[in-house]
């Protein structure tokens, strides 16, 4: 029992030793993170160190098309959920199928607009292209304020796909820039992929939305007067034709994310 003693007796000393050395270890490291913590985020690249770099500069084109279309249709969603609240309070359950559509053209512009940033954006900044994503997003919210009105919903809506339409067009401009300065294989592919998808679109499929709205228009101030329970018939259609779309561009973006892999 004596003998066995001094070491009862140490390991109390021993353990108090390992965790103050743990403790003394532990300190460096909490004043590095919590100084990290309280100095911020760490500061953007200064402008004169992204001169020649151009992997830096298309980060920072990406990142500011990414930004600002999340921002801009974060700000339509507003509007539509606004103006569904106040339909849902007042019991005009005829207004859901144009909360619903809303919401599909809120999906389908954001998701339209990240595919078009992955894989055509780069430097340089074309403010052109994104002054029609602000005229665009304020027709969208301008749109949503007319849920209750179904002639001037499908009217705003021609406005819109003009609006869409233009977009396409110039965005050809972009897809020309980047396939001059292609050389991977891969990267053709996808850019032969793009272009043909905005050619669907320039030539077929917007110009059927921009006829399809203006027809629901002229449509929905008929049936206001002679057939008031045929108006849920555009919003209908409408609802398909979104739908659809939405369907189709994901489908397009999986083969595109399948060329852009690493």
């Amino acid at each position: 029992m004596l003998l066995l003693s001094p070491a009862f007796g140490d390991t109390p000393r021993k353990t108090r030793l390992d965790l103050c050395t743990s403790q003394c270890l532990a300190e460096p490291r909490q004043i590095r993170y919590h100084s990290a913590a309280l100095s911020g985020p760490a500061p953007a690249p200064r402008f004169e160190t992204l001169i020649g770099d151009r992997s830096q500069l298309d980060s920072l084109i990406i990142n500011i098309e990414l930004t600002l279309t999340s921002i801009i249709q974060g700000v339509a969603l507003s509007f539509l959920c606004e103006n569904a609240t106040a339909a849902m309070s007042h019991g005009r359950i005829q207004d859901l199928p144009y909360v619903v559509n809303g919401l599909l053209l809120i999906l389908l512009f954001w998701s339209r607009s990240i595919g078009h940033t992955l894989t055509l954006i780069r430097w340089p900044l074309d403010f052109t292209h994104n002054f029609f994503y602000f005229g665009a997003a304020f027709l969208e919210a301008v749109t949503f304020g007319q849920i209750a009105n179904p002639g001037a919903w499908f009217g705003m809506l021609s406005g819109f796909s003009v609006v869409v339409w233009l977009l396409f067009i110039l965005d050809q401009r972009l897809i020309a820039r980047r396939t001059q300065a292609a050389n991977d294989p891969r990267v053709k592919q996808l850019l032969a992929l793009v272009r043909k998808d905005q050619n669907l679109n320039i030539f077929w499929l917007v110009p059927a939305l921009i006829a399809f709205h203006a027809g629901a228009a002229w449509f929905c101030v008929e049936a206001a007067v002679h057939w008031p329970d045929g108006l849920l018939v555009a919003a209908a259609i409408q609802f398909v034709f979104f739908a659809a779309y939405l369907v189709y561009f994901l489908r397009m973006m999986s083969r595109a994310f399948t060329l852009m892999h690493p």
